[in-house]
């Protein structure tokens, strides 16, 4: 079991039951999945960018990405309908605690003027996003070794009904918000 999750189990679980009086342990938000997903737009001229791309997600995350493909031809980005566009992984139970712990412990204090996380990135139902500039900042990927910086894009999806609920699920288990 995964730091995190033993912190969830006997400390933030317990505090969520108290502060929004469920009756259940059943009723307590919890994380369900973390997905990661790398848009390669230079992918249209270079097909060899997706192969790293996957590489490094690979790395990052434990596991193969799945490559994402265009749905529509558009024509002013020289795009057709099934070309490579990017690569996304998604995180379940113990990978999930386990990304999310390096996430919170180690790469986001790598970010250069790292203030804390914007409170307002809740899509209205209990999920958070959040954008990562730099590849570079988990400790797994070299900085030798990658051919071009590329950002990322978490989501990390509760069970909780609302971006309150959300909100002190993801603050109790440590991911650190801005303060207002």
């Amino acid at each position: 079991m995964s730091r995190l999750q033993a912190k969830y189990k006997t400390e933030v679980a317990p505090v969520l039951m108290k502060e929004f009086n469920y009756t259940s342990p059943m009723q307590v938000p919890t994380l369900v999945k973390i997905t990661v997903n790398v848009g390669v737009g230079e992918a249209v001229v270079n097909s060899k960018a997706i192969e790293s791309v996957v590489a490094e997600l690979t790395r990052i995350t434990g596991q193969k990405p799945l490559v994402t493909r265009a749905k529509k031809s558009i024509a002013n980005f020289k795009l057709r309908e099934g070309m490579q566009i990017g690569a996304m992984c998604t995180l379940r139970r113990k990978m999930m605690w386990h990304f999310l712990d390096r996430l919170i412990s180690v790469a986001l204090p790598q970010v250069r003027d790292f203030r804390g996380l914007p409170r307002k990135s809740f899509d209205g139902h209990g999920n958070y996003t959040l954008g990562v500039r730099e590849q570079i900042i988990f400790p797994e990927i070299g900085f030798d070794e990658i051919d071009k910086v590329r950002g990322m894009n978490i989501s990390v999806h509760t069970t909780a009904r609302t971006d309150e609920e959300a909100f002190r699920l993801l603050e109790l288990i440590g991911i650190p918000f801005r303060r207002n």
